[in-house]
């Protein structure tokens, strides 16, 4: 029996001192304080009494260990799926902004100059792709109930610009995507649809010193 609804929690506050864009880089797990985001996501769906019968966690460290909360609350193994990792990025490792940043050096000015595919790493078009694949195959596979996928928030904020109908060149300031909140889809006839956003650590956000890559 197909799910019921789909919910896509962006992991918690990454422990990142050095201010770098990690990606895919390992060895960047969460913070004390993402730690306690992922918790307040767990219990939000607790709290909702959401019957959450499957758990999927990009491979990521800082995702798994996201996942780890859920899988205590609903008794679940999580299983891991790469088609909803991070995007790959040019600037994996390096500063952006302040002295030394990579923004500022023009060596790096050439993987800047289509902001639309984007000319840094992965096409929009191809991470939003791999994403819907993803909740398709979690929405068919489940055995009702609700399925919670933990990712990232580009990959997130691709599905709902996507579902939007909206173009999905943006603005990475203005992703509504915060840390550890959950966008929840259905399906409705041939296609998903974004039914609710919750952010659950909204009382934590101010204690972040690190809100990811952009």
């Amino acid at each position: 029996m197909p799910a019921e609804q789909i919910h896509l929690v962006r992991h918690g506050e990454v422990f990142n001192p050095q201010g770098v864009l990690y990606g895919r880089l390992p060895g960047y797990g969460l913070s004390d304080l993402g730690r306690k985001m992922a918790q307040s996501a767990a219990d939000m769906l607790v709290a909702a009494e959401r019957p959450v019968t499957s758990l999927i966690a990009s491979p990521l460290q800082r995702t798994q260990q996201s996942a780890e909360p859920m899988a205590a609350a609903f008794g679940l193994e999580p299983a891991l799926e790469e088609r909803v990792i991070e995007p790959e990025n040019r600037f994996e490792g390096k500063r952006m902004t302040g002295p030394g940043g990579a923004l500022g050096d023009a060596r790096n000015w050439r993987f800047l100059i289509n902001p639309w595919e984007p000319s840094w790493g992965e096409p929009f078009g191809s991470i939003a792709a791999r994403m819907l694949a993803a909740v398709h195959d979690a929405w068919q596979g489940a055995d009702g109930g609700d399925v919670v996928i933990v990712s990232h928030q580009l990959p997130i904020w691709m599905v709902h610009r996507r579902l939007a109908g909206l173009s999905l060149a943006h603005d990475p300031r203005r992703r509504r995507c915060a840390l550890s909140s959950i966008t929840t889809l259905e399906r409705r006839g041939d296609r998903f649809v974004e039914v609710d956003y919750r952010d659950p650590a909204s009382g934590l956000a101010a204690q972040a010193t690190d809100v990811g890559a952009v």
